[in-house]
């Protein structure tokens, strides 16, 4: 049984991993922090981590970049592993992180969806076969209105994979309204797309002479991230301390 403890848990995705290990029988939320308890949650919510007095082997962050530096400083004086899930750290923070890692196993991505992390590996694969050959590569990704970042942050993992797998030799583009001239061969575009209730939407797409490959995911709930993380906080229990990904956890189940 991995016994967690789930930070932001009364955020969206928060209550969504709720229902998840609630239906699991191979983990249990053990406690909560958040600034909001509404009762629902059918565990101890706390306001401050330190106030958390249940014993657990990982804590799970979806939560504030602006608790973040206090969250991490808790786990590494409990020796907790961190599944570390919050978007929007600074440079300072993202150095933090690196620094606790040395004390603490953390893991971060930027998505923790299964699919995406598998795609990832799929474009490293791909990108040395189509980059070498001269296919150009193009990035669509598609959100409801609501979304506030662009391109999304799950564009840009798919751009650095690719573009680590070409030996860095790509500049992304991100408009081109602007300029009236052919298409660079090192160019990679990414386009956003905002309207409706679109769901998540990567699209990349490595076009050759006379031939198109395209690889896309969608993302239709915010389970498939409530999923990952869970798999994330049940391999990170127990770890030597150290930076691990998505993909570690993708490698460990094969």
């Amino acid at each position: 049984m991995t016994r967690i403890i789930m930070s932001g848990c009364s955020g969206r995705m928060g209550k969504v991993i709720s229902e998840i290990v609630a239906a699991d029988t191979a983990a249990e939320i053990v406690a909560g922090i958040d600034i909001v308890d509404d009762g629902s949650l059918g565990y101890p919510v706390y306001t401050d981590p330190y106030d958390v007095t249940e014993e657990a082997d990982v804590i799970i962050d979806f939560s504030s970049a602006k608790v973040t530096d206090k969250l991490l400083k808790f786990a590494a004086d409990k020796k907790l592993p961190v599944v570390l899930c919050t978007t929007g750290l600074s440079d300072e923070q993202l150095k933090l992180v690196d620094e606790t890692a040395k004390e603490i196993p953390i893991l971060r991505s930027a998505n923790m969806s299964l699919g995406i992390n598998t795609i990832i590996n799929l474009l490293k694969t791909a990108a040395s076969v189509f980059c070498p050959a001269g296919f150009d590569v193009e990035i669509v990704e598609q959100h409801h209105h609501n979304k506030l970042d662009a391109p999304s942050g799950t564009a840009l993992a798919l751009a650095d994979a690719i573009n680590e797998a070409a030996g860095g030799e790509y500049e992304y583009i991100y408009d081109r309204s602007q300029r009236r001239q052919k298409r660079d061969a090192k160019e990679l575009g990414i386009s956003a797309v905002r309207a409706g209730s679109i769901p998540g939407t990567h699209d990349v797409i490595f076009a050759g002479q006379d031939e198109v490959i395209e690889i896309r995911h969608i993302a239709y709930s915010r389970s498939i991230f409530g999923n990952g993380a869970v798999s994330a906080a049940k391999f990170l229990a127990g770890r030597a301390p150290g930076m691990y990904s998505m993909d570690d956890v993708i490698k460990a189940a094969l």
